[in-house]
């Protein structure tokens, strides 16, 4: 079982929704430049990149690690290679050379989203 499962009812009928890690759906990569940090997600397959897409906002990446960003989230779509990447603002306490920070230069700002839970629909896991 990858998470947890809960049915959701419907006007139009039933839906499952299971509630992962992201690091189910994606990997991750992430770095530096001065006090941002470089977040690249790659999906699984193509259905999840759409659904990603459609619903990985910066709005909700931001939301999702609140106690490490603290200035605005850009999101920027790598289609041919299904992925995404975000930028995450004011979110190294200065930069590498200028942060007291245990990890001044984002290394583990992808591990950190990756282990974000997520609820997604059921079928979206059938092929991994």
């Amino acid at each position: 079982m990858l998470g947890d499962r809960t049915m959701l009812v419907g006007c139009g009928g039933r839906w499952i929704v299971a509630r992962v890690p992201l690091e189910v759906l994606a990997h991750g990569r992430s770095g530096d430049k001065g006090d941002a940090s470089n977040v690249g997600l790659i999906a699984a397959n193509d259905r999840i990149y759409a659904w990603l897409r459609d619903n990985l906002t910066a709005e909700v990446v931001k939301r999702l690690l609140g106690g490490i960003v603290k200035g605005e989230v850009e999101r920027f779509e790598v289609p041919n290679l299904r992925a995404l990447n975000f930028i995450l603002h004011d979110s190294l306490g200065g930069g590498g050379t200028a942060s007291l920070l245990t990890d001044a230069q984002g290394k583990t700002h992808a591990q950190a989203l990756l282990r974000c839970m997520i609820e997604v629909p059921e079928s979206l896991l059938e092929d991994l």
